[in-house]
Parts: C-alpha cells; structure tokens; sequence
C-alpha cells in the first residue's frame, strides 16, 4: 500500500497523531473500541463482544473480548482501556484524540488536573468495563478514531513507543525506514480466527501522483490512491478502468482561517467575502476534474444534519468587494496561506485562489510546507490561514465540537470562532434522546456555520483508490478511503510476487 499525503509519518503512535497518512499504519498495528464496518455502513463493537445501555442512556457496560492479544503476547484487560483514555487526557500532551474522550465523564477533571481517574470509567473485572458518558450519544463516533487506539501501559512507560509500537492489529511492527516506508508483519495471535491473510503488509511513503502512477503501472505496488490527473487517465484506461474503488468520503476541503491571529477574519463579512470571492466550481472543474463534490457547511451530504435546501455561496466577486468596505477593508489586506504540495487541496488550488482573491483587494502569500508540518502549526495556532482536508463525520456532533467554543485548538478548533448560539445548539443536541430532534439542532448548527463562515468552504471529496487485479477485499471506506481493515485483504495467484 502507499502513504500518500506527506513525504513522512509524523508519529507511529497513534494517540499523538491525528493525521489520515500514520493511521493507514495505525489500522494495521493498533485497534479501537469500535470500527467502521464498510459493508453495513455502520459502526460496530471491535473490542468487545456486546454492551448493555442504561435507561437514561449515560453507562455503557462492554464485556470486552478475551482473545484479543497485545503483540507482546499479553491479553488485553480493561485497564489498557482505563489507561489509554487516561493518557489522552494529559493535558501537557496536547493529545488530539482527547476531543473524544472528554465525552466520559470526570475526564475533563483529569484534563484540568483535578483529578487523577476518570470517573467515569470503572472496571468490573478483566474483561468488563463501565464507562459514563455526559451526554446522550452513541460512543461509538467516538472511539474508533486511531487517536483512541487501546495501548499497553508497560510498552508506552518504556519511552520509545512510537519507534517500536506494539498494538493489538492484525499486523504487528518490523521496521520503519524513516522517508521510505513501514513494514508489518503477520501476527498469528490476532484474534480473529484465520485472519490476516496476508504475511507481511508494506506501507510505501509516496507523496508524489507521478511516482505513485508509474509505481502503480509497473506493478510494483497493489494500491494507489488517484489524484484528479490519474483519475482522468485511468477512468479512460481499457484496464486500469477496471480496478478502480470509488467513494464519497466524510472529508471537508476548506481554508480554516486562524480569527486570533488575523484582526479581519474577526468579521463574519470579510470570512463571507472570502466565501464569494472565490469561483470555487470552476476550480473544482478545471483542477480538481470534478474529482469532488461542491461543499455548502461543514457537514458532508451523508449527514442526517446535512440540509440539502441550501446552495454554495456563489461566485460574486462585487458582493464581496460590499462586504469588505461594510467590514472596514475597502481596499482589502493582506494574509499568509499555509499549505502543502497536495494536488486536489494544496498548492495548486492556493494558486488558482490568489489572483480571484486578488480583485477583490485581498493579497494572498503562500506559504509551503509538509502536510505533517501542516498539523503541527494548525494544532499550535501557528498559522493565519491554512488550506487543508478535514473529517467531517461520520458524527455530527462529534465533527461540529471543532467550532465549539469551549473545544481546545489542540483537539481541532483551529478557528477560534465564538458563537453562544452555536454553542447552544451542540448542548441542546448533545442532550437530545430524540435522534431525529437532536439532527434538526445540528442541521441548524451547520446553517449557523454556513452564515458564520469560519472557513472558505471548498469541497466534500470524492476518494478513489486503483487496486491491481490479484488484490481482494477491499472496503470503500466513506471515512478515509486508505484506512483499510488490512486483515480481510488478500492476493490471489495472479499476482507476481513470488
């Protein structure tokens, strides 16, 4: 397989990194609490064998599997989920995934320091786990990001774990060539009977369309994920046409715009500017090959709280010459533009942005850089703008929490925006037992957000992964189609590996 959006891994533990690139490793090694079953579009129990719901709907009981092994040959118990939600919430680690994990309750208090334990959480024996939530959700949207993944405290406490990770995956780590790739190797304890299939996976770093195409057709790697050149070439392609995986994913393209940092992007009506300034459909027509879908809000059209009534902001350069004279700016101003090299959401489209923001009066300076270093500064705040692609489900509530006021730029408020009503809304919705009701408080939220315009709203991506002939059981994975479950892949006699 190939890591396709950065020219390195940031981190090979997963509780560090939310980046899409590490958790193509990550699903190999580690595991959640739940995943994402492709098959039945829904999330499902992975680390445990059932769970019982109180009546107020709050405690969750698990009985947690009692063959799932650490590669280090212990089996899993409730404390490793004890201890790794606890670890996520050092708040001096600024872990990403703690944006899930707060949902249990007293987290928080370990957050602030006020507590040691998370409260909420109380094992029963080995192999049965209680865990309190604060609000009415499903905690499964909550725990099957690689950011949640189950570790085991004695291979973390040994201080070099994201060198030599040890999971519960169906993989178990090899080697990492720094700039080069991961290889995994089979682990025969996994506990799903006869699975992997496959002995060894690789996980080849190629950031580059042009490398990964040649790669791809001189059959030196399985998989590859098509950036909007290759998807024209290969959709035209008599065989390559024929292994190609296609999905739309829960993924928001969009310029976050830093509202700390940059005293214009405090007013809605030059983020709004911004939002008309932009032709944003021919773009995605002439550069992105219509390899995407229009975006309106934040949420993607496969949310229940999406709200299909509303249209894009339209291309009105005038309009958003008005709004920035109302806003004070009538000769426009100045920002830096972070961004990375990638096709479908990098440099090329910053460049196709800078001259239509231009005639408005708005100067544009890019500013390129590593997609890891991307997150980086997105995490610390250390950016004015950035361009980027971010996942927007498969939860509601959970994706909206990034512009929640309360919510740390460390677990994915980039923005800084401040809004009570909106902040309102989550809280509503977060202690809404009627799902039909508490999708309606959300699709107001995201219509809140499309006003509010905290973002240029870009696109929803349209994900497409060519696979060689031999390759089988692949999933199109609405979440990121890269993170493959590997241990239902296989390869049949036709390939040429020998």
């Amino acid at each position: 397989m190939t890591a396709p959006y950065a020219a390195s891994f940031g981190s090979l533990d997963p509780h560090v990194t939310p980046r899409a690139q590490d958790d193509i490793v990550n699903k190999a090694i580690h595991r959640t609490l739940y995943n994402w079953n492709t098959a039945a579009n829904k999330l499902e129990l992975e680390l445990a064998k059932s769970v019982s719901v109180s009546p107020d709907g709050l405690t969750y009981t698990y009985k947690l599997r009692d063959d799932a092994y650490f590669h280090n040959g212990r089996k899993m118990t409730a404390d490793d989920l004890i201890f790794s939600y606890s670890r996520i919430m050092d708040s001096t680690k600024g872990y990403p995934g703690a944006r899930y994990v707060r949902l249990i309750k007293g987290a928080v208090d370990v957050e602030k320091n006020q507590s040691k334990e998370i409260s909420g959480l109380k094992k029963i024996d080995d192999f049965t786990l209680e865990m309190t939530i604060t609000d009415r959700v499903d905690p499964g949207y909550y725990f099957f990001a690689g950011t949640t993944a189950i570790l085991p405290r004695e291979e973390v406490e040994k201080g070099n774990f994201a060198s030599s990770p040890v999971g519960l995956g169906p993989f178990k780590f090899k080697e990492h060539i720094p700039g080069s790739r991961v290889t995994t190797e089979r682990f025969d304890k996994f506990y799903k009977t006869g699975k992997p299939y496959l002995d060894k996976l690789e996980v080849l770093i190629m950031a580059e369309a042009a490398a990964r195409d040649v790669a791809f057709r001189n059959k030196e790697i399985d998989t590859s994920i098509l950036g909007p050149a290759q998807y024209v070439a290969y959709r035209a392609d008599p065989q390559l046409s024929k292994g190609i995986l296609e999905v739309a994913e829960m993924f928001t393209r969009a310029i976050t715009m830093n509202h700390e940092s940059i005293k214009p992007f405090q007013d809605k009506r030059v983020r709004q500017a911004i939002n008309y300034a932009i032709d944003a459909n021919l773009i995605i027509s002439r550069l992105v090959k219509d390899k995407a879908y229009r975006a309106t809000s934040w949420l993607p059209p496969s949310s229940a709280a999406f709200d299909k009534t509303v249209k894009p902001y339209p291309y009105d350069p005038e309009k958003a010459k008005k709004l920035l004279a109302e806003a004070g700016y009538p000769n426009g101003f100045e920002f830096e533009l972070t961004t990375s090299q990638n096709e479908s959401w990098g440099l090329p489209i910053v460049e196709a942005i800078i001259p239509m923001l231009a005639r408005v009066g708005i100067k544009v300076k890019p500013k390129l850089v590593e997609v890891t270093v991307l997150t980086e500064l997105a995490m610390k705040g250390e950016h004015q703008a950035y361009i980027g692609s971010n996942l927007t489900g498969p939860d509601s509530l959970a994706t909206l929490r990034c512009y929640y006021s309360k919510t740390p730029r460390t677990a994915c408020n980039y923005t800084g925006l401040k809004n009570a009503e909106f902040d309102k809304l989550l809280d509503d919705a977060a202690q809404e037992g009627d799902m039909a009701k508490r999708d309606e408080l959300l699709k107001k939220a995201n219509n809140l957000l499309y006003d509010e315009a905290p973002v240029w709203f870009f696109n929803y991506n349209k994900a497409v992964l060519a696979y060689q002939p031999w390759v089988r059981g692949l999933q199109a994975n609405p979440t990121e189609i890269t993170h493959q479950y590997p241990e239902d892949i296989w390869v049949d006699a036709s390939s040429p590996a020998k």
